[in-house]
């Protein structure tokens, strides 16, 4: 029987960063991951990989259009076995530093799965058990499979097969419209595919403002994916041809056809294999770990953090909400819970969509006063001689002071621009604050500054 003041369960962004936390405390501590290959959902099929996949489709849609910069390329093609090597070595180099930190021997890494028997007891995939005064959970996520007749027999394609692309597929249906499902549809539009996008909900990127969303779903029909949104998906089937995918859009039945299809249609916490019940934690029906603002689950020494607790499946949040668990479960003096008015996300299409803090809609539901101002991309001069015209940036801030609350970017590198207000969002600084600081021109953060006047204006008067 192994014995351990901190086990975690789950070696990605959330549970390595709670090991390396709890051991740095003084907690013995181990990692029980039995994953074929360590390093976690951000490195090997998440974030990296399909960052790493965009920016080559970006760099090649601009060789494609540099006609509009007075430049004459003949011909720019993606090389599938190329970009996928590239994509193997960058990945690799991530992955290898990863498994370096896991085998470290600060803590123990057990390369196991495991599943409890108790609160405090599991059992390992080897018979051997593990008995532990505190642990955390932080199993990820995994891709969901929705009701819809013939979509799991069909076999669609997921993330993890789109990422480990190594040829030009012809055609792709792309089901869903929040964000795996965007930047992967357009990546595939770029680098050659035809790409049909097909989304349940009225517009794509659902959990962002209808006005953010229209600016990339305008900028995704301008390309050439074609797009259907406020769908009914009716049935999805494959044979010899390819697949087929029956929908209701607009009161007619449509069915389109292509070589593959990708289900993009959300993902679901990887809980089931855990036997929660009889460590008595509670989840919603999804698997959804129910957790305080400490990270706790019902049963106060287990913690759970990340993809598997929620509320928003992002890496600095899971690697927050381990870190906050470790300290706890160590308890640790004046510790804060995550602040979610902190709240960053961004969206990694052309153009990007950024936010930060409080956004209206929030605002709105919860009667908070507050008074906003805009500014679009295609009046700022480095966009404009950038070609970069989709989009506006948007700041959000109390009435009186100007403190500011929350901004809203949609745009060319909206998600390095949002970073202006991160700072100063944590230090509670009003738009005039801001406005004190000095901003180069002519850049693209200048734009932020056009907006934040409009309102020290309003303020004013």
């Amino acid at each position: 029987m192994h014995e351990y003041d901190f086990a975690v369960i789950g070696g990605g962004s959330a549970g390595f960063n709670a090991a390396r936390v709890a051991t740095e405390t003084g907690l013995k501590t181990a990692v029980i991951d039995g994953a074929r290959k360590l390093g976690g959902l951000c490195i090997l099929r998440g974030c990296m990989p399909s960052k790493t996949l965009l920016y080559i489709a970006d760099t090649l849609h601009h060789a494609k259009h540099a006609d509009r910069f007075g430049l004459k390329i003949p011909k720019a093609a993606a090389d599938m076995k190329a970009v996928h090597a590239r994509k193997l070595r960058i990945i690799e180099d991530f992955a290898s530093h990863r498994r370096k930190q896991l085998k470290s021997g600060k803590f123990d890494l057990i390369p196991h799965q495991a599943r409890f028997l108790d609160s405090h007891t599991v059992e390992l995939t080897n018979g051997e058990k593990l008995r532990a005064r505190h642990f955390l959970i932080g199993t990820g996520s995994k891709v969901s499979t929705p009701p819809v007749p013939g979509l799991a027999e069909a076999k669609c394609w997921t993330s993890d097969d789109v990422l480990d692309l190594d040829f030009l597929p012809k055609s792709v249906i792309v089901l869903g419209g929040g964000i795996v499902a965007c930047e992967l549809a357009q990546f595939l539009n770029r680098i050659g595919s035809k790409v049909t996008l097909i989304q349940r909900s009225p517009n794509i990127l659902r959990d962002h403002s209808p006005e953010a969303s229209s600016v990339i779903q305008q900028a995704f029909v301008n390309e050439g994916i074609e797009l259907f949104a406020g769908t009914n998906l009716q049935t999805v089937s494959h044979d010899r041809s390819g697949f087929m995918v029956s929908f209701i859009h607009d009161g007619k039945l449509m069915t389109k056809r292509a070589a593959h299809c990708l289900n993009a249609l959300g993902r679901t916490p990887n809980t089931q294999n855990l036997a929660l019940e009889l460590a008595g934690v509670k989840s919603r029906p999804d698997g959804q770990i129910l957790i305080n603002r400490w990270q706790q689950t019902n049963v106060p020494h287990i913690y759970a953090a990340g993809d598997c607790s929620g509320p928003h499946e992002i890496v600095h949040v899971a690697i927050q909400q381990g870190e906050l668990a470790a300290r706890h479960a160590a308890r640790r003096p004046r510790l804060k819970p995550v602040d979610y008015n902190l709240l960053l996300n961004v969206v990694f299409t052309d153009p990007q969509l950024a936010t930060i803090g409080r956004l209206e809609a929030e605002l709105s539901s919860s009667g908070v006063e507050f008074i906003t101002a805009s500014y679009p991309f295609n009046d700022h001069g480095k966009s404009i001689l950038m070609e970069a015209n989709y989009g506006y940036v948007k700041v959000l801030a109390e009435p009186k002071r100007g403190r500011i609350l929350g901004a809203e970017i949609v745009g060319k590198d909206a998600g390095e621009l949002i970073h202006c207000f991160t700072g100063p969002l944590a230090m509670r600084a009003t738009v005039f604050d801001l406005l004190r600081a000095p901003w180069y021109h002519p850049t693209l953060s200048e734009i932020i500054t056009y907006p934040l006047e409009e309102i020290a204006e309003k303020i004013k008067s």
